[in-house]
């Protein structure tokens, strides 16, 4: 299956005043075992989705250390090493994984910043573009892991700091020690608990992504009407209207197959009409 659509067509977003990147977005997360635990089942598949995306002009993909654990960021630097010169790889560090399917918070600046040493060796990187947070530990002063990636921001390790899971509070309490970017948290058509988040990301210019951008979307019924019109699948219009929804919104959908990575992004160039926008906007009540 060979696409023409590409990440371009969602049109670009500004991070950190100074990277710019196709709303369009890849999410390194499949490219593991099962339970996002060892290594992919066809480690050769999983490399031809990283490199399919690139092909289809995504210049912006997300990953973390806990993700394997390392899985993901030694595929991606085994894949696209050396990489192109616009592409903008962020990763994560703060959880733990002591096997599959467990994911425990370590937000210590000990833990933050070996955490974030390994990265850059993995990624085989000097700089990592955008440093996010993965969680906060509720045993750990925030203050105290923010300050630990704002001195990696000082000592040049990490260009720009984004935090994942995090309330609007905790965002603005970021914001009083570094300069934030970006903020991951859920966030999808049936899940839109996060929209506080998202008002804030909009009102301060920063990038929001959605994880889980397109799951739990396959029986509501106005996203089942646009699939049906426009002959495409729920999943894409699900991506269709986070790009309608919000300019600060940059979706990172994830698979480890190609063909999938070429329907994820062709969502991009899916137009919804008004009514659809507004049926599956008011399908959710917000909250």
């Amino acid at each position: 299956m060979t696409s023409r659509a590409t990440a371009t067509a969602a049109g670009t977003i500004e991070i950190g005043g100074d990277l710019t990147v196709n709303r369009m977005g890849y999410g390194a997360m499949r490219i593991t075992g099962p339970g996002i635990w060892g290594d992919p089942p066809d480690r050769e598949q999983a490399k031809a989705a990283l490199r399919r995306a690139l092909e289809l002009d995504v210049n912006f993909i997300d990953t973390a250390d806990s993700y394997g654990p390392e899985v993901s960021e030694t595929l991606i630097a085994e894949t696209l090493y050396p990489y192109p010169d616009d592409l903008v790889i962020a990763t994560k560090g703060g959880l733990v994984r002591p096997g599959p399917g467990r994911w425990d918070p370590d937000g210590r600046p000990e833990h933050l910043r070996e955490a974030c040493e390994g990265s850059l060796r993995r990624l085989r990187l000097d700089q990592i573009p955008v440093y996010q947070l993965h969680r906060v530990d509720p045993k750990v002063p925030l203050a105290d892991s923010i300050g630990t990636l704002a001195e990696l921001k000082a000592e040049g390790k990490i260009r720009h700091v984004g935090v994942s899971n995090f309330s609007p509070e905790q965002v603005e309490e970021a914001q009083r020690i570094v300069p934030v970017v970006s903020v991951q948290n859920r966030y999808n058509v049936n899940d839109r608990s996060s929209e506080p988040v998202l008002d804030l990301c909009t009102q301060e210019a920063l990038a929001f992504l959605p994880w889980a951008p397109i799951q739990d979307t396959d029986r509501l019924v106005p996203v089942l009407s646009a699939a049906k019109r426009l002959g495409v699948s729920e999943r894409q219009i699900a991506l269709a209207w986070l790009l309608a929804h919000s300019a600060q919104i940059l979706p990172i959908p994830g698979s480890g197959s190609p063909q999938h990575v070429e329907e994820n992004i062709a969502a991009a160039s899916l137009e919804l009409t008004a009514e659809e926008y507004n049926s599956i906007t008011d399908t959710i009540e917000v909250g």
